[in-house]
């Protein structure tokens, strides 16, 4: 018997990542499209349905138009369209549009987005069935989501073969307070998840903020500094490893955005994709410093979707520094990145040197 599973996409998640507004919570999604976003969920929702390999096994029930239907008529399964949605959707229609499809058999919901559709959708559902969640969001830090696309096909495949499910955190990112470069999170409940652990991101954990931790970043800003060589353009990607370092150079940081500096000097501040494409046109030699993310070791894709894939590749993988304190990093399995290219993701991958400490480095893994 085939199994029934559930589509939703949220068509306005991940706009605001590469034009730098850090969500699009309520209307910020119009803001985006004036700085000229595009959406992102379509080859989102393209890549997971493509890369499911037990198509012979499932039936979709799926949302219409723009929240689901027009990215799968194409995709050799059969599907059935559920609930009614206006020219403009919202929450409310992720919230309704879930209810309806439990109510209809749906055994797994699929949804594709951030962490505020995770939200309306434990809103809708609670535990009565598992989901996979399909990265498409600027903010993406509850435990809930696939590392990536490919991966939720993965899960989904998973599921129709018997996996267990487990509990993951879904958190609540207060918007505004990202924007204004603090990140607030708070539990918001727990969703069920096919249990393939390895698929799944983690949660994030929070910055050490202990005398160890601290003493450590400045070790890390005193070496990075003293590695960087005139005539280069340094874009400090967002994080409190890259405070140190803007703190060691004397400059102003923006904490969750992306910054420039030439030869001790800022010269672009929390800057979008734009804007270091702009930048690029002035600085013809260009690195990119980042750290990961706490928990789930992601350099590129989370909290950073500023750094496109066209941003990578102009600077290339040579170019790119990875730095972050020794305790963060051995807890680490690997680091993570996940572009929206699985082309560029390809090229991250393999091993890079960590600057873990003053004049220590680090070899891990870098994956896709």
């Amino acid at each position: 018997m085939k199994r029934i599973i559930g589509l939703i996409v949220n068509p306005v998640a991940g706009m605001g990542g590469n034009v730098g507004l850090k969500g699009t919570d309520g209307l910020m999604h119009k803001r985006a499209l004036e700085l000229g976003a595009k959406p992102v969920t379509p080859k989102r929702t393209d890549e997971v349905v493509s890369h499911i390999k037990k198509k012979d096994s499932i039936t979709l029930v799926v949302a219409p138009g723009k929240m689901g239907e027009r990215y799968i008529r194409d995709c050799d399964l059969p599907f059935k369209v559920i609930g009614v949605i206006g020219a403009d959707t919202s929450n409310e229609d992720t919230k309704r549009i879930s209810k309806e499809m439990v109510n209809n058999g749906a055994e797994l919901l699929v949804f594709v987005g951030g962490d505020g559709t995770a939200r309306d959708v434990y809103d809708a559902i609670r535990s009565k069935i598992p989901v996979v969640a399909v990265p498409a969001g600027v903010k993406i830090f509850s435990s809930v989501f696939a590392v990536s696309a490919r991966a939720a096909a993965e899960i989904v495949d998973a599921f129709v073969e018997g996996a267990e499910v487990t509990e993951e955190e879904v958190l609540d990112i207060d918007e505004t307070a990202f924007r204004e470069g603090r990140l607030a999170s708070s539990l918001y409940g727990y969703l069920l998840v096919p249990g393939v652990k390895t698929l799944l991101q983690g949660g994030k954990e929070a910055s050490g903020i202990g005398k160890s931790a601290v003493e450590g970043k400045k070790e890390i800003a005193q070496y990075v500094v003293e590695k960087m060589s005139k005539g280069i353009l340094y874009l400090l990607g967002p994080g409190t490893t890259l405070q140190a370092v803007a703190d060691k150079l004397g400059v102003q940081k923006t904490l969750l955005g992306v910054d420039a500096v030439f030869e001790g000097r800022l010269v672009g501040t929390d800057l979008n994709e734009k804007g270091i494409l702009e930048l690029f046109d002035t600085y013809e030699k260009r690195k990119i410093l980042l750290t990961p993310i706490g928990g789930n070791g992601f350099i590129f894709g989370r909290g950073s979707k500023q750094f496109t894939p066209e941003v990578i590749k102009r600077v290339k993988r040579e170019n790119i520094m990875v730095a972050g304190t020794r305790d963060k990093v051995n807890r680490l399995e690997c680091l993570r990145v996940d572009t929206g290219d699985f082309e560029v993701d390809r090229l991250l991958s393999g091993y890079v040197s960590v600057a873990v400490g003053y004049k220590e480095e680090m070899m891990i893994e870098v994956r896709c």
